[in-house]
């Protein structure tokens, strides 16, 4: 038996869409203006701090901005966002693209997770900050040793939560797909998969603020170019505004990635019930 849509249907989904979109373009200006009363909170209470701590301790917002003008002039600031930000994107690129996989191998087949599960729970409690040395030892100071710092910290991040989603799977489905007559392949592509995906993109969040932790230590020991070098290299001339413009930077590049991140994958894989 077969259902038909009636145009009453179609009219009750239209109405539907447009109360939603309705919703979220009342919502937005709401949001904005909350955004906008929670950082000039922030701001009044950073200014609070600098007058009472003073400069050598606190700088000062005005202090901070005439720094981010001056370090934007000479090209120090964009270079530095630019590395840090390449840099970030593809070791995290790199954790996504080899975690997913071998999250779903460990969650599908209990002995490949038997034999990857010493290794995932030895790795993952070993802080990637401790081979910052092997890294550049093996690796040199070039790009690959920043790189393969940010996917170490990613990837474990990835697999785990691609193993609980994997996990997670009621059994009644996987019975039900296999009593179909649907192969191991097809079971894992309709039913794993798109049960899993909310924590594959929970990983991914996840992930991402992990490789901003781990991008400065990288750059702090083995580079010249880069958010953490511009931390450090602030913090040997004394000058306490250029690195709350280097932490300030990380924060609002932290804040972009994700929202992006957000966005693309509230779009693209909603219907994999991601809500973001």
């Amino acid at each position: 038996m077969t259902s038909k849509t009636t145009p009453a249907d179609a009219a009750q989904a239209t109405e539907r869409r447009r109360e939603r979109r309705s919703r979220t373009a009342s919502g937005l200006p709401r949001t904005v203006g909350l955004y906008l009363v929670s950082v000039a909170i922030g701001v009044v209470v950073w200014q609070l701090l600098a007058m009472r701590y003073g400069a050598a301790l606190v700088a000062s917002p005005k202090a901070t901005l005439i720094a981010a003008k001056d370090l934007t002039a000479d090209g120090t600031l964009p270079n530095s966002v630019i590395a840090s930000g390449r840099r970030i994107l593809i070791g995290w690129g790199l954790g996504v693209v080899v975690g997913v996989p071998v999250g779903l191998l460990m969650g599908l087949l209990p002995v490949v997770r038997q034999l990857l599960d010493p290794y995932i729970e030895f790795f993952r409690f070993i802080p990637p900050v401790a081979f910052v040395t092997l890294a550049v030892v093996w690796l040199g100071i070039g790009e690959a040793s920043k790189v393969v710092l940010i996917f170490y910290t990613s990837v474990f991040i990835v697999t785990l939560n691609t193993i609980a989603g994997v996990l997670s799977v009621g059994e009644s489905k996987l019975r039900a797909a296999g009593s179909l007559g649907a192969s191991r392949w097809q079971v894992m592509r309709l039913v794993v998969l798109p049960a899993t995906v909310p924590h594959i993109v929970t990983g991914a969040r996840l992930a991402m603020g992990n490789s901003f932790l781990t991008i400065v230590s990288a750059e702090i020991v083995a580079a010249q170019v880069g958010l953490g070098a511009l931390i450090w290299t602030s913090r040997n001339y004394g000058r306490i505004d250029w690195v709350f413009v280097g932490i300030i930077t990380l924060g609002v590049l932290g804040f972009v990635f994700d929202r992006v991140l957000r966005i693309v994958a509230s779009r693209g894989l909603r219907r994999y019930g991601v809500k973001l």
